[in-house]
């Protein structure tokens, strides 16, 4: 077994995939939400919360603290899928055609694939859905 086809170091990139996309993510929805990291405009705005943008940072804020810690990981990964698929055809293609790089759409294109690995691969080790799995039914 060569050292790319050990099965622990799998398992802990699995999980740096889950947590680093988990975070970066919840960054995506405090922006939107909250107008951290410079908000929507470059200088702190926020959306309205009952808006479209305003549904899509609670997912992507909520959604990305559920996959950070690993809890309902496969579900919310599908869900948050969906939500990029749709982010790219409603903003991105209608911004610059269908070629991410041309339309600045590759953080969509990217987030939904990871999301979608993950819906259908799990959360990998070191989550809360594997410690909810090993735990014993009383």
């Amino acid at each position: 077994m060569g050292f790319f086809e050990n099965p622990k170091l799998a398992g802990f990139t699995h999980a740096a995939l889950r947590i680093i996309v988990g975070l970066n993510f919840m960054t995506h929805g405090a922006q939107k939400l909250f107008g951290s990291f410079g908000g929507v405009d470059g200088h702190g705005m926020a959306v309205p919360l009952g808006s479209l943008f305003g549904v899509a940072a609670i997912l992507e804020l909520v959604g990305g603290f559920l996959i950070l810690i690993g809890l309902f990981t496969r579900p919310v990964a599908f869900i948050v899928a969906g939500e990029m698929a749709v982010a790219y055809f409603m903003v991105h293609v209608q911004q610059g055609g269908i070629i991410p790089v041309v339309n600045h759409g590759e953080p969509a294109v990217l987030h939904c694939f990871v999301f979608l690995f993950l819906a259908f691969n799990g959360p990998g080790p070191f989550s809360v859905d594997a410690a909810r799995q090993r735990r014993p039914v009383t």
